[in-house]
């Protein structure tokens, strides 16, 4: 059973065609990696799935819902942690939580229970009632994650959620997602451009580049298309090498997200 479905998706500002006619599915409880240069069409996309962009043409369907005609259903359906912090440093990381769940309307007794059980998943329990500007990139992004899961989401996006990360971090944050993903069979809807976390994480790639999809499989069938060891080779042999400039994404998202339970959104 597929959890998204994308059929003959396009987004043009005037003349340019940031998405040009892409089709993919993603399935209940896959880890789903979504790849491309900057300026690839990745945000767009990540925008028109996430109800902050209307589509031209083309379908979505996401959790059984269209993000257009059925914006707060599909809004209820996801978590997302974007590339920018958007945590507010000024509140405790408690507080942070709070925010969240109040804003997503989940009942206080659930959302207080369900705000220690992620905030001890996530092993930041103990600092519940610092401040969150005294926490660490890497224990931000924690806090981020258990945030965006608060109201029970089918499906989390995370845009380049280790960047600027240490190692270490980002292998404790992929083996909490990891966890997540089995014991409650939440799909994974991700970007970045570490290869070898699309590599190991995974189960299926799509790469994006000019706005169209160029190639959809395992790392194993992306590999073997190409003829490459690797998966960043192979990435490089279907995109090319030539340095693309960064697609306006991530701090727009965030901005946008600030707005979208404006007007048609919370009710």
């Amino acid at each position: 059973m597929n959890i998204i479905e994308v059929k003959n998706l396009s987004k043009s500002f005037s003349d340019f065609k940031a998405v040009e006619d892409i089709s993919f599915s993603v399935a209940k409880g896959e880890i789903f990696a979504f790849l491309g240069p900057n300026g690839a069409g990745k945000s767009t996309t990540i925008k028109m799935l996430t109800t902050l962009s209307k589509p031209t043409s083309g379908e979505i369907t996401l959790n059984g819902f269209n993000p257009v005609k059925n914006a707060d259903a599909v809004r209820h359906s996801f978590g997302i942690v974007f590339q920018d912090p958007s945590l507010d440093d000024e509140l405790t990381a408690y507080e942070n939580m709070e925010f969240h769940g109040v804003l997503y309307g989940v009942p206080k007794v659930l959302r207080r229970q369900r705000i220690e059980e992620l905030m001890k998943f996530v092993e930041l329990w103990d600092r519940k009632n610092s401040l969150v500007k005294e926490f660490s990139g890497g224990m931000k992004r924690r806090l981020e994650i258990a945030r965006g899961l608060l109201h029970h989401p089918k499906i989390l996006f995370l845009d380049e959620p280790t960047l600027g990360l240490d190692p270490q971090t980002r292998n404790h944050m992929w083996n909490y997602l990891s966890e997540l993903n089995k014991t409650e069979g939440i799909t994974v809807f991700f970007t970045t451009h570490y290869m070898e976390e699309a590599d190991k994480i995974a189960q299926r790639i799509a790469i994006i580049d000019h706005g169209k999809i160029i190639a959809l499989g395992t790392s194993a069938e992306l590999k073997a298309k190409t003829g490459k060891a690797t998966l960043e080779e192979a990435f490089l042999s279907l995109t090319g090498k030539v340095i693309r400039e960064e697609e306006a994404g991530p701090l727009d998202m965030l901005r946008m997200g600030r707005r979208m339970w404006r007007g048609g959104g919370r009710k």
